[in-house]
């Protein structure tokens, strides 16, 4: 049976950094026992790894086309692996499955983080192996330290939240049309497997249900990307996203996205694209081209937000918040990042390399769709993206407990308002003001009622910037009160 992921793009780099890869040109089940022990024990919450056995690598990354396995070396490599998973304290299945690759026999072993961690296995299979700890280490499958071995013997009282079964909730929960689109789209040969196998096969093959056969629930992480409203079991599962008018933020619309989490991200990329980046041509002298510019690069945009769908808690009830104002965009998630990652390294640093993860499901899926980046956390790409732009840098901040983490992307200069440079409107009122008028006549004049929002919005500021004046100031709210242009105005009017 196929794997829920795309053998092409994995070997390439392309989904799963390259610590989470282990090539085998030929089948050596001495190293594949450690390296499956490694993966298993998933020390940094990567979300486990992948052998592939028969192809050659260099440097830890895969050289392609693959040298191949014979075909009729198969059925014993696999006979072999399940007699591995019984050598493995506690015992461990991995998932393997042959493939045919650019002409070449390979297997592909999958190796989940495991539910029952710390594993151990033997260290040779001799006579005198003793069983050990294995862990990665960069590119390698190495025995864990003693600093090591206590990090997995305190992660194995917890299960991440993404990868644990949730009893309030059932198989039927899960959607075989969502999981079938999934496969389909990261092009998984799972997928056409599929469209013949029972939801509760199809789900434990994929991982995202658990639990004795009898009673199979599904795990977190399979509610949040294939069960039509998330939200019925993490009451945070959504997204606010707000689009302030002015600086104050009075004056604003707001949209609150659900469903699956990929579809609020890919749904919340699409709203902000359209309603709030926009370009602006800028002439340079002395050379023909113009020069375009956004008040926001979508890079740096899908970056934060996809991070925050990365690297927030679903445990908890609060929702990502996207505040959207004239200059600058701020993303809110909940709680702040994971140790060793700090408010000073956040202020400081242009890349950060996270060795610890809070979803490792939940990252996974989200680079098989491509919408995020790997375990770099997209930071040299917001960084890159805001700088070609010619955009201020952005900025990353939590507070000393860690309860949030925030990302703000300011605005292009070139998009900033002057605050001192009239609109239209403002110039309509202070030309209408040369002689003092009454508030519901110089709202007539600009096309508005005489309501309490309108005036706050076009009179009052002209007040607080000393273009317009009170003709009774002792008695603001006066039936009598007139307005009229100050010198100031006039200057504005030139």
């Amino acid at each position: 049976m196929s794997l829920p992921v795309n053998i092409e793009q994995i070997l390439n780099g392309q989904t799963v950094e390259w610590e989470r890869i282990e090539c085998k040109q030929g089948w050596n089940p001495e190293d594949v026992i450690h390296t499956i022990g490694a993966f298993a024990n998933d020390i940094n919450n990567w979300g486990g790894g992948y052998i592939f056995i028969g192809v050659a690598e260099k440097d830890g990354i895969a050289q392609l086309p693959p040298v191949g396995l014979h075909a009729g070396s198969l059925d014993g490599i696999q006979k072999e692996l399940l007699n591995l998973g019984h050598k493995i304290q506690p015992y461990y299945a991995s998932v393997y499955q042959p493939y045919i690759f650019a002409g070449k026999h390979i297997l592909v072993i999958w190796v989940p983080g495991g539910d029952n961690r710390p594993y151990k296995v033997p260290s040779t299979l001799g006579a005198k192996g003793q069983h050990r700890y294995y862990v990665r280490r960069g590119s390698s499958s190495v025995i864990a330290n003693q600093q090591e071995e206590l990090l997995l013997l305190e992660m194995a009282k917890r299960i991440p939240f993404d990868d644990r079964v949730n009893h309030h909730s059932k198989i039927e929960d899960l959607s075989f049309g969502l999981i079938r689109s999934f496969l389909e789209e990261i092009k998984s040969d799972l997928a056409k497997e599929a469209a013949h196998m029972p939801l509760s096969e199809l789900a434990q093959q994929m991982r995202i249900a658990g639990g004795p056969p009898e009673a199979l629930l599904p795990l977190n992480v399979g509610l949040l990307f294939f069960s039509e409203k998330p939200n019925k079991f993490f009451p945070g599962a959504k997204t606010d996203i707000v689009i302030h008018q002015d600086k104050s933020g009075t004056v604003f619309s707001e949209k609150i996205l659900t469903g699956p989490i990929q579809q609020q991200l890919r749904n919340a990329l699409s709203f902000i694209q359209t309603n709030v980046i926009k370009e602006k041509v800028i002439k340079v002298s002395a050379r023909v081209e113009a020069e375009r510019v956004y008040n926001f690069p979508l890079a740096a945009v899908e970056e934060v937000i996809a991070n925050a769908f990365y690297h927030r808690s679903y445990e908890q009830d609060s929702p990502i918040e996207i505040n959207c104002f004239p200059d600058r965009i701020e993303v809110l998630s909940f709680p702040g990042p994971l140790p060793p990652v700090t408010k000073a390294i956040l202020k400081k640093e242009k890349r950060i390399v996270a060795r610890k993860y809070r979803n490792r499901r939940v990252g996974d899926f989200l680079k098989e769709l491509r919408l995020t980046e790997g375990r770099a956390t997209g930071f040299p790409t917001i960084y890159n993206s805001m700088q070609q732009n010619g955009s201020p840098k952005p900025i990353f901040d939590t507070d000393d407990e860690y309860t949030y983490f925030l990302a703000v992307l300011p605005v292009h200069p070139a998009f900033i308002v002057n605050a001192e440079e009239p609109t239209e409107k403002e110039l309509q009122v202070l030309l209408y003001c040369i002689k003092p008028k009454k508030r519901t006549a110089i709202l007539k004049k600009i096309g508005l009622s005489n309501h309490a929002k309108n005036y706050q919005k076009y009179i009052v500021p002209l007040i607080e910037k000393g273009w317009l004046a009170y003709t009774l100031p002792d008695i603001p709210t006066s039936p009598n009160q007139q307005y009229v242009t100050t010198e100031k105005g006039r200057q504005v009017l030139g």
